[in-house]
């Protein structure tokens, strides 16, 4: 029997996937748990639609990313600290200090974990800062940091 899977099933299939399974294993357990449903004309069109929508959906959230990576590379986060006479900064700038500046300076809420900085920014001056804004799309913040 051909069976949509609505959930996934260990070592059977993912949610989505259309597998042959053996009637009885279909009828007792994937259909009475509702973990499957019965792969008919309408169910394939409905799974089809669904897909499409993703699909659409998918392509809209990076092309809000990319007009994001675009606003954020015209932006410059100016961030102020205390430092010492060589310019080390007495403590550091962190992913989480970038985020809350662009929220509340700037309005653009992106989430720390977004920011991808290596290491905490030590020093005064500019620095460019990567965004993971989504999978196939990173933008780069610069940062510059002031004298308090």
């Amino acid at each position: 029997m051909k069976v949509i899977f609505t959930q996934d099933v260990k070592g059977k299939g993912k949610k989505g996937d259309v597998k042959n399974v053996s009637d009885g294993y279909a009828r007792n357990y994937l259909l009475k748990n509702n973990l499957a449903e019965e792969a008919t004309s309408g169910n394939m069109k409905k799974l089809e639609a669904k897909k499409k929508k993703e699909q659409q959906q998918a392509e809209e959230e990076k092309k809000e990313a990319e007009l994001l990576k675009q606003e954020l590379a015209n932006t410059t986060v100016e961030i102020k600290a205390k430092s010492g006479d060589s310019g080390q900064l007495f403590g550091s700038i962190t992913s989480k200090h970038i985020a809350d500046t662009l929220k509340q300076d700037h309005n653009y809420k992106i989430d720390k974990r977004k920011i991808e900085l290596d290491n905490p920014i030590r020093t005064l001056g500019y620095t460019d800062v990567p965004v993971k804004l989504h999978s196939e799309v990173t933008g780069t913040i610069k940062v510059h940091v002031e004298e308090k």
